[in-house]
């Protein structure tokens, strides 16, 4: 995110004028706005990640005339009893790669640590492990 390549340029190289929809996860304005920024013309961008309350993201207004458009998402706007076991299901058979989601597993009193990791977006998915 910060101090790396520019991900709006790479992406944009690489589509050759950017993406249809994309997709923040991790819960920083900064990705927001990368987000969006990296869309093509009428493109949308959906911001699943839980932005901290009272985080402001910014976007340029003239964006807009290009018919972009962000939306966000609540619990990845699921139906539970209908998507948790069809979910479940699709990671017993292997079709669904959760472990490769994992950014690292963490003992609880590492707790507060992932937290300020997860604030700056250093590690995107901590699991606790219980023993």
């Amino acid at each position: 995110v910060m101090g790396g390549p520019d991900a709006v340029k790479e992406v944009m190289d690489l589509t050759g004028g950017g993406v249809q929809h994309s997709f923040e996860a991790i819960g920083l304005s900064v990705t927001a706005e990368q987000s969006f920024n990296m869309l093509r013309r009428g493109g949308t961008a959906n911001i699943i990640g839980m932005i901290p309350v009272g985080q402001m993201i910014s976007l340029m207004g003239a964006a807009f005339l290009g018919e972009k458009r962000i939306q966000g998402s609540l619990m990845g706007s699921n139906r539970f009893p209908v998507d948790m076991p069809r979910l479940v299901d699709s990671y017993m058979a292997g079709k669904l790669h959760l472990d490769d989601m994992i950014s690292r597993r963490i003992r609880l009193d590492q707790v507060n640590e992932a937290f300020e990791e997860m604030k700056t977006g250093a590690v995107a998915r901590s699991v606790i492990v219980f023993d």
